[in-house]
């Protein structure tokens, strides 16, 4: 495997991990791998079709589910290509003050 293809893949999984996990994902990580991704495609390392392949499998693989599952049949309109599907789940929300203020 060539080796971009193989730092993407690897960056996706810690990416996704973090994620899986309930952890955030700094903007920079993602901003950075979607740079790798879109260079992978200009320098015609792998086509866009075969990264989101990628993409998808690696969304599978850790979150055992597709990208589809989690954000629709068309999740590829919300996150166009090089962008991540990168959604930290919702943080529990308590209120600090009572109701009867």
């Amino acid at each position: 495997m060539n080796t971009l293809l193989r730092e993407i893949e690897l960056r996706l999984d810690a990416l996704f991990a973090q994620l899986a996990e309930g952890f955030d994902a700094p903007p920079a990580q993602r901003l950075r791998l979607e740079g790798l991704l879109e260079a992978a495609a200009l320098l015609e390392v792998a086509s866009q079709a075969e990264l989101e392949a990628l993409l998808t499998d690696r969304f599978c693989a850790v979150f055992c589910r597709s990208p589809a599952e989690d954000f629709g049949a068309h999740w590829q309109r919300l996150f166009p290509f090089p962008q991540i599907p990168a959604m930290q789940q919702r943080a529990p929300v308590v209120p600090s003050t009572s109701d009867a203020l």
